[in-house]
């Protein structure tokens, strides 16, 4: 398997990895582990990531290793347990950027398949963008709320399996609606 992959799936199984890990290992080092899992994910992709995003947007997504680098000098299971909180302020930034400076994110997306788009496509896909930035903040205040005040298995159960499911629902919602929207356009 090659480290791109196991990265991905490392990244996938954060959550029930930093709850099984935080029982024999202390905060920072899951901390590391988790900064390796980054730079096993990201490493092959870095170079064409950097010249598709703005400062802003790199900040961002740069959140998840700054907290990486917390977790390492502070030793904080919570600071830790924030990463899927960053994960959305990080994707809330570069998907809302998008609505300011387009085209949207969803209508980036929807040109590789399809470079010609309508006016009523592109304006679905800002509604669209729209969408999953409010999802981004949901998910990321849930996540917040749970890393600050919930146990560990609450925690894990949500960012673990139910935010995975909620994803999913919104892949599969926007779907629906969209094959609906364009049969009408």
């Amino acid at each position: 398997m090659r480290a791109t992959a196991i990265g991905h799936v490392l990244f996938a199984l954060y959550p029930l990895l930093i709850f099984a890990g935080l029982h024999f290992f202390s905060p920072r080092s899951v901390g590391a582990f988790v900064l390796i899992a980054l730079a096993l994910r990201y490493r092959r992709d870095a170079a064409r990531l950097l010249g598709g995003f703005s400062a802003g947007q790199l900040i961002a997504l740069s959140l998840p290793a700054l907290l990486g680098a917390a977790v390492l000098i502070m030793n904080s299971e919570i600071l830790l347990r924030l990463y899927p909180s960053a994960i959305s302020a990080s994707m809330l930034i570069v998907f809302g950027a998008t609505l300011f400076q387009p085209p949207t994110m969803v209508e980036r997306f929807a040109r590789l398949q399809e470079p010609e788009l309508s006016p009523t496509r592109v304006r679905y896909t800002r509604h669209v963008t729209e969408a999953w930035c409010v999802f981004f903040v949901i998910n990321g205040v849930i996540a917040g709320y749970t890393a600050a005040f919930a146990s560990r298995e609450a925690w894990a159960l949500y960012n673990g399996l139910v935010a995975y499911l909620l994803i999913g629902a919104m892949f599969a919602g926007e779907r629906l609606v969209r094959q609906l929207v364009m049969r009408v356009a």
